[in-house]
């Protein structure tokens, strides 16, 4: 009995069954799809600022004009009438080698000349008897030759001694070390006594005239500065010193061991205070072009060029949005294009966000401008 009902009620069982597992779909799709998830970010909202910012550098004051005084020939230093910090004047001694192997040179010049002259007066002599005798018949003109050519070459001899006369002369003239301009020594480089070679600088001297102001900087500043710069220079030691300056000249060549760019700032009526070897500082305004600052964690890439996550203040959505650097610096970028006053730029969690991606604000939008 209980296997015939059992028979009997299959089918109605089986409806049952059939209807639930058909209703189960339906009450799944009454239920609301999940939430997307909400990240926590950081952020700031940009402005617009002039890029007035300066570059301060260290130099040194020096001439514009220098002169190095070296001797023409080699010698025992015997001299060195001036030192380091004392004026010097056009036409005055400032140091003397010793004379007397030149002075030597020079005696022994002149008695070579005195017995040039002494045979080209012998030649003159034979030369002008040959010549009465040939014309009386009395020689021959092979004779007469030979005393043309010896007073030829008693003549090119005597030039020759005129000339190494002169140059004893000459040489005995520069074992003294005449200034040519006026000026401040400002560095010596070789004390009596020495043997100093030709050339070698004996010393150097600052020449009356204009100041400049030399300082070492960076190729990225070279590439980044305005073409003609206002620049103020002003003592280290005294900030109420000051002297405005103009570039005058660039170094072509960068320096093998820093790798900074000399360059010489003419200084324009400089204060006498303002003293050579002083130590200065230059500031130069970069420019005043309009630009955003942000942080450098907030950078990001589209389609391989830079870009930021931008939030949009009405619905909390991010988008990705191009933008241009303008140069970098230690801890931020410098934007000039791509973003407007006022707008919130994602700072941290840039890593895991997409686009019209909700997001909240961990902190308060004003208290993180800049």
């Amino acid at each position: 009995m209980d296997g015939a009902a059992l028979s009997g009620g299959t089918p109605k069982v089986m409806k049952r069954l059939l209807v639930v597992v058909c209703a189960l779909p339906l009450f799944g799709c009454n239920e609301p799809p999940p939430k997307a998830q909400v990240r926590a970010v950081r952020s700031i909202v940009v402005q617009r600022i002039v890029a007035g910012d300066a570059v301060t550098l260290t130099g040194q004051i020096q001439a514009e004009n220098q002169s190095s005084f070296s001797f023409r020939i080699a010698g025992r230093l015997l001299e060195r009438k001036v030192s380091v910090g004392d004026p010097v004047s056009p036409g005055q001694v400032v140091a003397k080698i010793e004379p007397q192997d030149l002075q030597n040179a020079l005696r022994s010049a002149e008695a070579d000349l005195t017995s040039a002259k002494a045979i080209l007066t012998t030649a003159q002599n034979n030369e002008a008897r040959q010549s009465d005798l040939l014309s009386k018949g009395f020689t021959t003109r092979a004779q007469y030759d030979q005393a043309q050519q010896q007073l030829s070459t008693a003549q090119a001899q005597v030039l020759s001694t005129e000339a190494k006369l002169q140059n004893a002369r000459d040489n005995l003239g520069y074992t003294e070390l005449v200034s040519d301009v006026a000026g401040t020594v400002t560095a010596k480089g070789a004390e009596p006594g020495e043997v100093v070679a030709a050339g070698r600088m004996v010393l150097q001297v600052a020449r009356v005239g204009g100041r400049d102001a030399v300082f070492n900087i960076p190729p990225a500043l070279i590439r980044t500065a305005p073409k003609n710069p206002d620049i103020a220079v002003t003592l280290s030691d005294d900030t109420s010193i000051t002297a405005k300056g103009y570039l005058r000249e660039l170094a072509p060549q960068a320096d093998a061991a820093t790798g900074t760019y000399a360059v010489k700032v003419g200084l324009i009526d400089p204060p006498p205070t303002m003293r050579l070897g002083a130590t200065v500082t230059g500031r130069m305004a970069m420019g005043s072009d309009s630009v955003m600052r942000i942080p450098g964690v907030a950078l990001s890439q589209l389609k391989g060029k830079p870009a930021v996550w931008v939030v949009d203040p009405a619905t909390k959505k991010v988008s990705l949005r191009e933008i241009e650097i303008r140069r970098y610096e230690a801890m931020s970028v410098v934007i000039s294009e791509g973003l407007k006053d006022g707008e919130i730029v994602v700072t941290a969690g840039v890593q895991t966000l997409r686009p019209d991606q909700e997001v909240r604000l961990l902190e308060p939008v004003a208290e993180a401008r800049q």
